[in-house]
């Protein structure tokens, strides 16, 4: 089993460098063939002082994102035939701009998505993020960290299990990662002492990986006043992990997205590569 169709989310040049690091490797590991997509906005038609549409500043803006969409092609095209990848190439356009919402129905038709968290020495707060093609292409995606070590061959993953749908998606999304892997824990935080539904579910699911023959352990660990992503990134570092695998928006994505959740700390600060499902 191994993923044969791997999506692209490139949102700009800076961030194509490192999904291509990670996604080449894994398209040359498996024989699979990347999907690549690049967004632009649509310009807006402001008004001149006589009322009628700024020509001038649309076709500034049109040329503006034709240049960007000329410069992220040149480098994915170059770097994917280098290293004798088949691909393919797709330039959207949309009112947001936002590669990985306006790529996700692209997308849909991929085994894998590799997407790149916002660094935010690039852009300001609202610059586009990755959640879009995450919660509407109904794909697994691969996030790559936008610094620090990096790595498409993934020898100790972390599964962070909560019993819920997601987390059970998530684990068996990542299957093909997680067979070929030295090691894999699947860790349980705050294991309800009443109810041991969760524990149970995570000795089952370390059973039931094993038998494709991963080799599999199951922790479980008290928060002790700690945040669950502070708890998970302790956990990641103590273990050594270079992935981490995790159900996303367990809870309402418009919940996360006033309040915050884990799942929006993976994807703007995670140290390690994660792997997320819906």
């Amino acid at each position: 089993m191994s993923y044969k169709t791997i999506a692209v989310i490139l949102q700009s040049r800076e961030d194509t460098q490192r999904v291509l690091e990670c996604a080449v490797p894994l398209a040359q590991a498996w024989g699979a063939h990347i999907v690549a997509v690049h967004a632009e906005p649509i310009p807006v038609a402001y008004s001149a002082a006589v009322g009628f549409p700024d020509v001038a500043v649309i076709e500034t803006a049109t040329e503006a994102a034709e240049e960007r969409t000329k410069e992220v092609e040149a480098f994915f095209t170059h770097h994917v035939k280098a290293a004798g990848v088949s691909f393919d190439w797709h330039s959207l356009r949309s009112f947001s701009g936002d590669s990985a919402y306006t790529g996700a129905t692209v997308a849909r038709s991929a085994d894998l998505v590799v997407a790149a968290q916002r660094n935010p020495d690039w852009a300001s707060d609202d610059a586009p993020s990755i959640e879009g093609v995450l919660y509407e292409s109904g794909r697994p995606v691969l996030v790559v960290p936008h610094s620090g070590a990096l790595t498409a061959s993934f020898s100790r993953i972390l599964v962070s299990w909560n019993g819920s749908r997601e987390a059970a998606r998530a684990v068996f999304d990542a299957l093909p990662l997680i067979v070929e892997a030295e090691a894999t824990e699947i860790f349980v935080i705050d294991p309800p002492e009443d109810d041991d539904v969760i524990s149970a579910g995570a000795s089952a699911l370390a059973a039931a990986l094993s038998r494709h023959g991963a080799e599999v352990t199951v922790a479980t660990e008290a928060s002790a006043g700690r945040s669950v992503d502070e708890v998970i990134r302790d956990r990641v570092a103590a273990t050594g992990a270079d992935l981490l695998v995790l159900g996303a928006f367990s809870h309402s994505w418009l919940r996360q997205l006033l309040f915050g959740g884990v799942t929006r700390s993976v994807l703007h600060s995670m140290s390690v590569a994660s792997f997320m499902s819906r």
